[in-house]
């Protein structure tokens, strides 16, 4: 299994939800030991009008939604971080 890049969920995640911020981490290296060696960790923040209404559970789901393909095969572990925004919150 080779892990996905950060450049590829980023893409995945822009043209899933147009976010006002995104921020992909590669967590790797505070998994050395584990399977895959700490290969496939990332945490993702995101902060997107999509997500407004929606659960946490939800927002999580639109996620693994996204990047369902990857998971598995190049995302081992996933953190979320998501935010609801408005359109007064990305004009500030």
């Amino acid at each position: 299994m080779s892990a996905a890049s950060i450049e590829e969920i980023r893409a995945r995640l822009q043209r899933a939800f147009a976010p006002d911020s995104l921020d992909v981490i590669d967590e790797g290296h505070l998994h050395v030991g584990h399977a895959g060696e700490g290969s496939g960790h990332f945490r993702v923040r995101i902060a997107s009008a999509a997500f407004a209404g929606k659960t946490r559970v939800q927002q999580h789901r639109l996620v693994y939604e996204a990047l369902a393909d990857l998971m598995g095969r190049g995302i081992h572990a996933l953190a979320i971080d998501a935010t609801a925004t408005t359109s007064l919150d990305a004009s500030i």
